[in-house]
């Protein structure tokens, strides 16, 4: 499979091994924990890296569940490509300090090389020893040698822990997040115009094996009328997977996920849609949606303005992909396996303008917050939108100069996402009526608009930005 996009994420990689070469003394090496969802493309990632880096390397991929004495000796005979591999060869490898001193001997002392480590939080699960063996061979050898250690894994919450004070390898490695890839990988890969990779990206989310899976040149439709007919395409089983590896059909968390993934957004509707009849009590949702965070599977927003209110939380699922998915794939499967994947794509069909208009807002933010502040607002820091309990108004798009409460609201704005309607005077007399409902904000306030289709001419707008600017963003 080709590969594509990621020259930021290959770049950094690249300057850290610059800068092991360019190291000297006791403390050459470097160590780089890489964290990201699964099937994010993290280990695709580190295996072009080592590919295209000319360098010696070494990547060992764990297994779960394996038993340790095994893994360590697949451990070993992974060595056998190394410059030293002959002075290890035979040696035992009854624990992870010998397995793990092996390496630091098989490494050369002359060249930089690579070292990859992946599925770490499943060796931290198979061997309680792991860790503490890692920080002592790294502190004694490894970070002695030009090696650039790379720790990937999938588990969130492991790999923060591995860092966390009082663990063997606090202090001892910087952080790496893999991302999917962004709008403007999306659309070299499809090679769709700015709008249609817009859609690509929210139904792909940017995962790399959905993306790869889309032709280029094709349209959205005939995209999910190819996946209607496959009940194996990337598009339908990566979330399958993803949410069986993360979630089981049976918990609270998966519950709770479905339940915003359905579009319950606030607290108390989650808790009754997740929970059945009697509803989840606070107590046990508060954790959850905690933990679905700190997976980074959900967000939370709280309204944007120069007033307070922590209580007027809405939640949403973060990863456009799995939004898209739990929206229409999950209760589309079943038709498409029994042969109906024209009555899925049928509710695609039906719901995806209104869909689409809310599941755009956060990626029209992040992509604005990538070309701001600039010289008209130089200290616009943060993006979000406005709403009261009622939602009425509700405020598509705030930039303020730090979170709630602000000091100022620098601009207030509308996201207009249709078809076929430009963004015209009705729109901005709705917005400029609007305006006011907004704690920090006054007549003079600047309004601002995004739009599909464009805006009108004549209108007093400070500024506007369209699709091609959003996907620029990213460039």
């Amino acid at each position: 499979m080709r590969f594509a996009g990621r020259a930021a994420d290959l770049e950094l990689l690249d300057r850290q091994l610059r800068e092991v070469g360019e190291g000297s003394g006791a403390t050459r090496g470097r160590a780089v924990v890489v964290t990201g969802r699964r099937r994010v493309g993290k280990s695709r990632l580190a295996q072009e890296f080592c590919d295209r880096s000319g360098r010696p390397y070494v990547v060992f991929q764990a297994t779960r569940g394996r038993n340790p004495a095994a893994e360590r000796a697949d451990f070993g005979t992974a060595l056998a490509g190394l410059p030293g591999a002959e002075l290890v060869s035979g040696l035992p490898t009854t624990d992870w300090n010998q397995a793990l001193r092996s390496l630091a001997i098989a490494l050369p002392d002359d060249v930089p090389s690579v070292v990859v480590l992946d599925e770490v939080p499943w060796l931290v699960e198979q061997d309680g020893e792991f860790e503490g063996a890692l920080q002592t061979i790294w502190d004694r050898f490894l970070s002695a040698k030009p090696v650039l250690l790379l720790l990937v894994g999938s588990d969130l919450s492991v790999m923060e822990a591995l860092q966390s004070y009082g663990r063997p390898f606090f202090g001892r490695a910087a952080k790496m997040a893999i991302r999917p890839l962004h709008l403007a990988d999306v659309q070299a890969m499809t090679g769709l115009s700015a709008v249609d990779s817009i859609d690509a990206y929210l139904i792909t989310g940017g995962f790399p094996e959905i993306v790869q899976s889309w032709q280029q040149g094709m349209s959205r439709r005939d995209f999910l009328s190819d996946a209607a007919v496959n009940p194996l395409a990337p598009l339908l089983v990566a979330g399958e997977l993803s949410m069986l590896g993360e979630f089981p059909q049976a918990s609270q968390s998966r519950a709770a996920l479905e339940a915003v993934g359905a579009g319950e957004r606030t607290f108390s509707a989650i808790a009754a849609q997740a929970g059945g009849p009697g509803g989840l009590s606070s107590g046990t949702l508060a954790p959850i949606l905690k933990t679905l965070q700190d997976k980074q599977v959900l967000a939370a927003d709280l309204p944007l303005s120069a007033g307070s209110d922590t209580k007027n939380k809405r939640y949403r699922v973060a990863d456009p992909y799995l939004r898209f998915w739990l929206a229409f794939l999950q209760r589309g499967i079943p038709l498409i396996e029994r042969g109906r994947g024209d009555l899925a794509l049928a509710q695609i069909d039906r719901s995806w303008t209104s869909w689409r208009g809310r599941a755009v807002e956060p990626i029209v933010r992040e992509s604005l917050a990538r070309l701001l502040p600039d010289d008209r607002w130089p200290d616009v820091a943060v993006l979000g939108g406005w709403w009261n309990r009622q939602n009425n108004p509700e405020i598509d798009l705030v930039g303020a100069d730090r979170e709630s409460p602000a000091n100022a609201v620098r601009f207030v704005g509308s996201i207009k996402w249709l078809e076929s309607q430009r963004f015209g005077a009705r729109e901005y007399q709705a917005l400029a009526r609007d305006l006011l409902a907004v704690p920090g904000a006054d007549p003079e306030t600047p309004l601002v608009a995004v739009s599909r289709c464009g805006v009108d001419n004549g209108l007093p707008l400070a500024a506007s930005w369209g699709p091609e600017d959003l996907v620029h963003a990213w460039s």
